[in-house]
């Protein structure tokens, strides 16, 4: 696709789109044994942030500090856990006040705790500035978006707000644990959102306009159903 800016040629003027744009990629490399003032301090210069370097000192400390890693700036970034190492990430991808914040999986492979806070960290963030939120985890989505959109292979399947998806799906959700020699026996009369094994035995979702026939039971629709829907065609765009 091509991006779009208001009042901005983003593939001739891309200068301006820098100081615009901050990005967190999913992985990104650092300097072995810098510790992360000095490394967030040499991003800042390169970046053209502060007009001298007591000035970019400053700002550094205060975007530590913002990320709660105040404590740890003398310390190596190579030495950082996950969510500390991804913390560090949304301070770099803040140096210059961007107006746009990009964020690639930024919660993949974190600990339960680390994600928790990361979550407080982005939410925080964007209240003041626009953050688009690339991720295959349905929980960020659910923790962080306002609003949401599925991308399948450079389509559009659907766009909207994640309770506005999740309404459209109310009552045509059903689920039903059976044995595994039962799942791969039977044949199906309506679609399957997913399956999954639970305390040993599969867990079936399906969707249904009406009650099925057997032993279903109603469950209130999540994101992952939603994903799912759009994804195998049961329901049309939002």
């Amino acid at each position: 696709g091509t991006p779009v800016a208001p009042c901005i040629d983003v593939l001739e003027d891309k200068q301006t789109v820098r100081r615009l744009l901050g990005y967190l990629p999913q992985e990104f490399g650092v300097y072995p044994r810098t510790s992360a003032v000095k490394l967030l301090g040499h991003l800042a210069a390169l970046k053209g942030v502060g007009s001298n370097s007591k000035e970019r000192l400053e700002i550094v400390n205060g975007l530590l500090e913002r990320v709660n890693l105040a404590e740890h700036r003398n310390k190596p970034v190579s030495n950082y856990s996950g969510g500390m190492r991804q913390r560090f990430g949304i301070a770099q991808a803040l140096l210059g006040d961007p107006q746009l914040l990009i964020v690639d999986e930024p919660t993949a492979g974190l600990d339960p705790g680390e994600r928790n806070r990361f979550y407080n960290l982005l939410a925080e963030v964007g209240e003041n500035i626009i953050v688009i939120l690339s991720t295959h985890i349905v929980q960020d989505v659910k923790e962080l978006c306002t609003s949401m959109a599925i991308i399948d292979k450079g389509r559009l399947l659907a766009s909207g707000s994640p309770s506005d998806a999740e309404s459209e799906l109310e009552g045509k959700v059903w689920s039903k644990s059976m044995t595994k020699q039962e799942l791969s026996q039977r044949t199906w009369d309506y679609p399957i959102l997913s399956t999954k094994l639970i305390g040993g035995l599969p867990s079936v979702r399906i969707y249904s306009e009406t009650q099925p026939e057997g032993q279903w039971r109603s469950v209130d629709p999540d994101l992952e159903d939603v994903f799912f829907s759009k994804l195998t065609g049961v329901l049309s765009d939002v």
